[in-house]
């Protein structure tokens, strides 16, 4: 849920948002950033995540599937965030992309600053981003990073300290030395920059790596050496930071993202039984009071009442589950379920259909759409 910008900027505030890689990792047709956890797509996680930053514009750049992410997001975007996309034609690394997305925010303020993140991090929460930019504007830095600091870095940029304290230069790890991968504070790849430094430092990057890609992590260098000082903020919990790469980290995200949902509702009065085995989608709405039993998956726009059960084993997709009712091993689909109405068990609704207020079902039911009426999205008899 939206509930508008909860961080006022000092000063004009852009973001760029990365998600024009292929994702060959995945193996899938699906273009990475679409990849779906908790009923929304990893992108539209990162873009709920910004939508309480108050920021002027958000620059999504895109790449490989761009019309399919570009048509995502129009339809998924929060309200009210201002969302524009631009093309990487050709992915040659990190620093082109937000060269390309720099070429749309040339108009903005000279004095306004740009935060920079990837699209396969759905973790990061909007606190973290709100610190990280308030810790930017306050020190006036010409760059600020989210840093983490983890026990296996391994697959991260190292962060190297210079004498004073501040950050010299971010080393990939194919890039690095042993001492340098021994390093256990690691860049996440979430940035904020001065907006009138990082145009220049972005035209300063040279692709003699050993990807042959443009880096964006090389801006930090940049204007370290041009005598600018650097900035970091420690994020609290490294996993918050975690990206998607292929279908196992897909997983593992998944399932803190679902730890944190299902959290959330707990904490809002909703009893689940066993929550380790309750799967709720983010666009999912319960009410307290409201008691769900193991094996339930709830997904899309389903409702759910004061009071009412639902469970063991029920999966219930675009569904509005009146107060009271029961609903236990069931199966339904766009159908709406009347308050005390119990239904099933091994029962199935299916789009369209309606259980009347009251009504008991009893084992084995399918529900008739031409009998019942209309489903929830619908005009009921």
């Amino acid at each position: 849920m939206n509930q508008g910008p909860a961080f006022a900027p000092s000063r004009t505030l852009s973001a760029v948002v990365l998600a024009a890689g292929e994702g060959t990792r995945m193996r899938s047709e699906r273009p990475k950033p679409l990849h779906r956890l908790c009923g929304r797509p990893m992108l539209l996680h990162v873009l709920h995540a910004l939508a309480g930053l108050g920021l002027d514009r958000v620059v999504v750049v895109v790449g490989h599937g761009g019309e399919r992410v570009v048509k995502a997001v129009a339809e998924e975007a929060p309200p009210g965030l201002p969302v524009e996309f631009v093309e990487q034609r050709v992915q040659r690394g990190t620093g082109d992309a937000v060269s390309v997305a720099m070429t749309v925010l040339d108009d903005d303020p000279e004095e306004g600053d740009v935060l920079v993140l990837p699209g396969d991090a759905p973790l990061l929460r909007t606190a973290t981003l709100v610190q990280l930019v308030a810790v930017h504007q306050a020190t006036e830095d010409a760059a600020t990073l989210l840093t983490a600091r983890m026990g296996d870095p391994t697959g991260y940029g190292r962060v190297l300290r210079g004498r004073s304290g501040g950050v010299a230069r971010v080393v990939e790890q194919a890039d690095a030395t042993a001492d340098e991968a021994a390093i256990e504070e690691v860049n996440t790849s979430v940035y904020v920059f001065r907006r009138s430094v990082v145009a220049p430092a972005l035209r300063r990057l040279s692709p003699d790596n050993a990807q042959g890609e443009y880096y964006l992590t090389d801006v930090v260098a940049v204007l370290h050496d041009a005598g600018y000082t650097v900035g970091a903020v420690a994020v609290a919990d490294p996993e918050e930071v975690a990206g998607v790469n292929d279908r196992v980290q897909l997983a593992r995200v998944e399932a803190e993202l679902r730890r944190r949902v299902n959290a959330g509702w707990l904490t809002r009065g909703v009893t689940m039984v066993d929550p380790d085995s309750t799967y709720l989608d983010v666009t999912v709405e319960v009410a307290s009071d409201a008691c769900i039993y193991p094996g339930t998956l709830l997904q899309g726009r389903t409702t759910v009442a004061g009071g009412a059960e639902l469970g063991p084993n029920t999966h219930l997709a675009d569904c509005r589950v009146g107060p009271r009712a029961v609903v236990a091993a069931t199966v339904g689909r766009g159908a709406d379920i009347g308050a005390d109405a119990h239904v099933g068990p091994w029962a199935y609704l299916p789009p369209g259909s309606r259980v009347a207020p009251g009504r008991v079902t009893g084992p084995n039911f399918t529900a008739s759409v031409a009998e019942e009426g209309t489903g929830p999205s619908g005009a009921h008899p």
